[in-house]
Order: structure tokens, then C-alpha cells, then sequence
């Protein structure tokens, strides 16, 4: 299938309250205009350096969204025009971001990475990291950041309960700091198990080999 064909066929499974951040990592500026002309706002980058090549020669309405680990050395290229960071795992690059934000005179949208997976391979802070980070900021620290929400990856199995049971301890702890301040989104799910995420309270699925095609590395 075409790109279009595929992305009308994902936005066809989504729910109306449910954001598509397009993953557009790895794949070239056409390919994302192509997209983009379509009606895609939201694309997902894994890794700053290519996401500064891409975002000059691209339209400057596209929200940018950093979905990859982030070094603490590489917030200030990204700090004047990111939409959002969803990958959040340390208190420290939250610390770099604040710091970044500030001198750019801006807010800066975050997301925490929460590991839920029981791979060892995901980066991520732990239900009492974040809890703490959280508490932090509603007491005033981390000017210039808004918290949005969390973020998690299940593990790569096909075991559908473990997935169903990681994506269960996520949503937990979103309802659970959204009682102390309001939180928007959850960010659960990729091209692999986004109706499955979407079951269990997703509203941001990142979605980008089942628009793109498989990638080529």
C-alpha cells in the first residue's frame, strides 16, 4: 500500500480523543512532506542531529516531537522550536531542559518516561522516580517545563498480558498524578500494538513503520 493508503488506513483505527504522532525517524524530508500534505502535524524523531536536518527544510507548523533518549549536551539545539520531549527518563535532562527553556524564554512540553517494560533495554524512570519528579514539580521546581504526561514502551513479546499488564501499570500512575495536577496525555503504543495500547487508556499512539513502510537501516 501506499504511504497515503497506510496512513488513512491508521487514522481510520483511532479514536477521536487518540493523537498520531507520526515516527518519521530514519526516513527522508520528501517522505514526511508527503505526510505532512496529508494533514500530519505531529512527527517523532529518535535523534537530534537528524532531526536538525530535517527541520529547516521542512514547514514550520510541524510539531516536532523528540521520542528518542535525549543527552543532557544536545537540549540546547533542539530548546528554541521542540513541541514536546516524550522521553523524559532522568531528573537531571529535566533539569537541562528547564535550564534550556528558560533561555530560550519559552515552555517546553515534556513527557516522562516511565520503564514498564521488564526488558532491560528501555530507558526510563520508575513509578517512585517519577512520582517524585512529579512531586517536585507541582511544588514550583523545573520553571519552564510543563509536565503533559507520561510515556512508556511495552516489552517486545508477544505475549499480550504482560504487554496488557505493562501498559495497566502505566495508566495507573497516570490516574494516580492526575489527581494531584491534571495530566493530558498518555503516550502508549507504536505500529505493533497501538489497539492494544488504545484498550488500556492511550491517547497518543507513535506510529511510524506502518505509515512509512518497514524501514531500511
Amino acid at each position: 500500500m501506499s504511504i497515503e493508503q497506510n496512513y488513512q488506513n491508521i487514522l481510520s483505527q483511532l479514536p477521536d480523543n487518540v493523537k498520531l504522532v507520526t515516527v518519521s525517524k530514519t526516513n527522508p524530508a520528501e517522505k514526511i512532506k508527503e505526510v505532512y500534505d496529508l494533514g500530519q502535524r505531529a512527527f517523532g524523531e529518535n535523534k537530534v542531529q537528524e532531526l536538525l536536518e530535517k527541520q529547516p527544510v521542512l514547514p514550520n507548523d510541524i510539531e516536532w516531537r523528540l521520542i528518542g533518549h535525549l543527552q543532557t549536551n544536545k537540549v540546547k539545539f533542539i530548546a528554541g522550536f521542540i513541541s514536546m520531549i516524550e522521553s523524559v527518563d532522568s531528573e537531571k535532562i529535566l533539569k537541562e531542559i528547564a535550564k534550556e527553556a528558560l533561555k530560550n524564554n519559552r515552555k517546553i512540553n515534556v513527557l516522562l518516561q516511565v520503564k514498564i517494560a521488564k526488558e532491560d533495554t528501555k530507558f526510563g524512570l520508575t513509578v517512585d522516580e517519577a512520582k517524585e519528579i512529579f512531586n517536585q514539580y507541582i511544588n514550583g521546581n523545573f520553571p519552564n517545563i510543563e509536565i503533559k504526561g507520561l510515556m512508556g514502551m511495552a516489552s517486545f513479546v508477544e505475549d499480550e498480558a504482560q504487554i496488557r499488564e505493562e501498559f495497566g501499570v502505566l495508566k495507573q500512575l497516570f490516574d494516580e498524578l492526575s489527581e494531584l495536577k491534571p495530566l493530558e496525555t498518555l503516550s502508549m503504543g507504536m505500529s505493533g500494538d497501538f489497539p492494544l495500547a488504545i484498550e488500556c487508556g492511550s491517547n497518543s499512539v507513535r506510529v511510524g513503520s506502518a505509515i512509512f513502510g518497514e524501514r531500511v537501516y
